[in-house]
């Protein structure tokens, strides 16, 4: 089966530089360089488009434009790209994120996906107007996305669950297109909701043994509902002609980051309760071996550990050659990886770096396919 890849969607703004913060760390260096307009958010989708990966992450949280709202304003920009949004299961009633996505599948024609955000952060859900412990979240989560699925299939759904309550819910209309839902979680409350929900698991870029191990208690969940899942990775990229390219580029980034940057974000990832945060700051150690070199934070060849001195959530990248790169992947694939949500810095010359390097030699192993070759829609973009 043909790997799937993602781009992503900056919207919290862009730079030349590391845009830091999420996931407890307050930060948010150099956001303004390439404010999240929509005129940007538009060129980075159409360049992802026309390149050939086949949606683009859409993240939601305080330091984000909305994710729905955005999308939705980017699908006459494009022609056949899908959006993974974001959304949080505690921010709207089941019902109405059923009906929610349903409309936007009819007038996107099917080009959403979902990636249910359960949140990790009390400070950031206590903001939102959620109060509950994190493993509450979860069991939420199950029983939102048990009235959205039900809803879905064109069920009448009546619930009196510990967090969700409804009764008699139906939609008038169904979705022609059931949208893919990704899910996340490392914790062992989020595995039993990845096995009897998911389509998609996601995790964060650990090393590829790690991935494996992962994916395989995820999969033993699924199965206990008699379910598979396709597994998908989130990573950054930098990808050059050569390898000393790349690694160059890596360390131009971690120069860029100031040591006092470093510690405000380290203090805030520290006080996370997520345990997928928890495994991705074990991944650098101590935010002082950055003063040897960008090569001291490499924990695994070519998997580079920088991006989370000073971001939240996914904090590793793929660092090489085109070549390199390429076979990094195919490493990912023998653990068990079907998809590759990618970004990189800043997204619009790096989505080029990587789908005009890496893609065509993973075609040329018989790995992937431009969407355009395999009867994707052809539909022109709406004259804006």
């Amino acid at each position: 089966m043909s790997l799937s890849f993602h781009w992503f969607l900056p919207t919290s703004g862009d730079s030349r530089s590391i845009v830091g913060g999420g996931h407890g760390a307050d930060l948010r260096a150099n956001a303004g360089d390439r404010p999240a307009t929509l005129d940007y958010l538009g060129q980075v989708a159409r360049t992802a488009e026309q390149l050939g990966f086949e949606a683009a992450l859409t993240p939601t949280g305080l330091q984000c434009v909305d994710a729905w709202v955005t999308t939705a304003m980017l699908v006459p920009q494009t022609r056949r790209l899908k959006f993974l949004v974001a959304f949080r299961p505690d921010a709207l009633s089941p019902t109405l994120a059923a009906q929610m996505a349903t409309t936007y599948q009819e007038h996107s024609d099917g080009r959403l996906l979902i990636n249910i955000v359960t949140g990790g952060e009390s400070s950031e859900q206590r903001a939102y107007g959620d109060f509950q412990p994190k493993n509450e979240r979860y069991r939420r989560t199950d029983e939102f996305l048990s009235v959205v699925r039900g809803l879905w299939r064109g069920d009448l759904v009546s619930l009196e669950g510990k967090h969700v309550h409804v009764e008699g819910a139906r939609l008038d209309k169904t979705p022609a297109v059931t949208p893919t839902v990704y899910f996340g979680g490392s914790s062992p409350a989020a595995l039993p909701v990845a096995g009897r929900h998911a389509d998609v698991y996601l995790t964060w870029g650990e090393p590829p043994a790690q991935v494996a191990e992962k994916i395989a208690r995820v999969r033993a969940a699924a199965a206990e509902f008699g379910r598979t899942l396709r597994f998908g990775v989130r990573l950054h990229t930098i990808s050059r002609d050569t390898s000393e390219q790349a690694w160059d580029e890596a360390q131009r980034l971690l120069d860029d980051m100031n040591p006092d940057d470093i510690a405000l974000a380290q203090a805030g990832l520290a006080a996370s309760e997520s345990e997928g945060q928890r495994r991705m700051s074990e991944l650098h150690g101590s935010a002082r071996r950055h003063d040897g070199g960008a090569r001291t934070l490499e924990i695994h060849p070519g998997l580079w550990s920088g991006v989370g001195l000073v971001r939240g959530g996914a904090g590793t990248s793929l660092v090489g050659s085109h070549t390199e790169v390429a076979s990094l992947i195919e490493e990912y694939r023998a653990a068990g990886v079907d998809e590759f949500v990618l970004s990189g810095v800043p997204h619009l010359e790096e989505a080029y770096w990587f789908g005009e390097g890496v893609l065509p030699i993973l075609e040329s192993r018989g790995l992937w396919t431009h969407p355009d070759r395999v009867g994707a829609d052809r539909k022109p973009a709406f004259a804006l």
